[in-house]
């Protein structure tokens, strides 16, 4: 399984910014996908993530309403977008796969995964 993040860069504070996770060697809709984040001096933590049995995502409580997950499976590829990107937002940004592990449910947990791209910086300034 290889993943990579792409989509990064530096972008102002608002808009939007839609980060893309390509995956290759497996189906993307055959494995949970997670999208995780690192700032510089702080760890590693979970965004959201989407189940590979039916597509549901979620996401971590201080992430709701700002961050969406999705999925084109044509592409095998998933996405993040990030809504109204601040600067506390800086980080990079890596996508990870899982095999899947409850049917309608995934976890966004750095533990979790088992397969991990190299990330992608985004830098939010004006």
């Amino acid at each position: 399984v290889q993943l990579q993040a792409s989509g990064g860069g530096l972008v102002p504070p608002g808009g939007s910014l839609r980060l893309a996770c390509a995956v290759s060697g497996v189906t993307s809709d055959n494995y949970d996908i997670g999208w995780f984040r690192q700032a510089p001096g702080k760890e590693r933590e979970g965004l959201s993530c989407i189940s590979s049995s039916d597509g549901s995502t979620f996401y971590a409580d201080s992430m709701k309403g700002r961050f969406t997950m999705s999925r084109d499976n044509a592409k095998n590829t998933v996405y993040l977008t990030i809504h109204s990107p601040k600067p506390e937002d800086t980080a990079v940004y890596y996508c990870a796969a899982s095999p899947p592990r409850r049917a309608g449910f995934c976890w966004i947990s750095v533990s979790g995964y088992d397969y991990w791209g190299q990330g992608t910086l985004v830098t939010v300034s004006s």
